[in-house]
């Protein structure tokens, strides 16, 4: 008695299915081959401009703060018997904060969503 016979081996190319191309630009990002190691390169470079030039952008901000206080006659007005520069620091500051990182995350994800649209084409 014979067993049922098994199907000829064939062989599958990743160039020959349908979608290849995506299937091999993950599977070098997954393994970090050359063009994986580019690729996430690429995408930590462009995370850390980001992070640095809306950093810097802060640091900016908030360190002209004082001076223009300073020089401008903004330091000496009274709002409701505290001075303006308080009122400033206490309160403008963090709205202003927030919208720099709600700036950050969208640019941040739009960096990523760019990654996965290159790997993927």
């Amino acid at each position: 008695m014979t067993g049922p016979q098994r199907p000829a081996r064939q062989r599958v190319v990743l160039s020959q299915r349908r979608g290849a191309r995506r299937v091999r630009t993950r599977v070098e990002v997954a393994e970090q081959t050359g063009i994986g190691e580019a690729l996430i390169g690429g995408l930590i470079r462009a995370q850390l401009g980001l992070a640095l030039r809306l950093g810097l952008v802060t640091v900016a901000v908030l360190c002209a703060l004082p001076v223009l206080f300073e020089i401008g006659p903004v330091g000496s007005v009274v709002v409701l018997g505290v001075r303006l520069p308080w009122l400033l620091l206490g309160g403008a500051v963090y709205p202003l904060l927030f919208l720099i990182g709600r700036s950050y995350v969208r640019q941040a994800e739009r960096n990523e969503q760019d990654f996965l649209e290159l790997a993927e084409d």
